[in-house]
């Protein structure tokens, strides 16, 4: 059985606090109220007034209270326009410094802080990626917040990100890997691949045909 305080805590919470609070959704930030309200901020963007409502809702009881399933594309659609704002930039910038959106897995350039980036503004199309500024190269994100949908963050967040805060933009790296065997480096035709057989037997036919003389 939970403590009452637990019960208070669930109960007293907006819907927005519950959300970005679940488990998966580190990656999001809290878009004000004040944001939310304004019409110019939702211009555009299709929503049924429940969902809305359900959104705004100062007092929501995740055990109790209906969710249609649409808040959170609402929410996600307006979270998207809030962080290319100047405070949302500021907001995204503390997780961006804490490292919450995870770090570059390549080893050259050294746990780099990663930025969240979605492949499509439209919602369903894709999961959220994360983008790496020392490499300019997207991965996937950790497995536990890879099914957020990219649209919450849109193909544009992180160059904005930089474009506004260019002093938080690393260096690309300075070394590369070089393959190499017995400490010779491998000429690059060896790293190509193999020609297909389709392509190699056309190759053949062809040079056969090439090379033959007529009676």
């Amino acid at each position: 059985m939970s403590s009452p305080q637990s019960n208070e805590s669930k109960v007293n919470s907006s819907w927005i606090d519950w959300f970005v609070g679940m488990k998966g959704n580190e990656f999001l930030c809290r878009v004000p109220i004040a944001f939310i309200e304004s019409k110019s901020n939702l211009k555009g963007l299709k929503h049924k007034p429940e969902a809305l409502q359900i959104v705004l809702d100062p007092i929501f009881d995740s055990s109790l209270d209906w969710v249609s399933g649409y808040e959170a594309e609402l929410y996600g659609m307006i979270h998207a326009r809030y962080i290319l704002s100047a405070h949302g930039v500021d907001d995204m910038r503390l997780k961006f410094e804490r490292g919450d959106f995870g770090r570059c897995p390549r080893f050259y350039c050294d746990r780099q802080r990663t930025l969240p980036v979605g492949l499509s503004d439209k919602w369903g199309q894709s999961t959220v990626k994360v983008y790496c500024p020392r490499c300019n190269d997207i991965f996937k994100p950790r497995s536990r917040n890879e099914m957020l949908d990219g649209a919450m963050f849109g193909t544009s967040f992180p160059h904005m990100f930089f474009m506004q805060l260019p002093m938080l933009r690393p260096q690309p790296p300075v070394e590369k890997y070089v393959p190499r065997i017995h400490g010779f480096r491998l000429h690059e035709s060896a790293l190509k691949p193999l020609e297909s057989s389709e392509t190699s037997t056309e190759d053949i036919g062809s040079t056969s045909s090439a090379s033959s003389f007529p009676n």
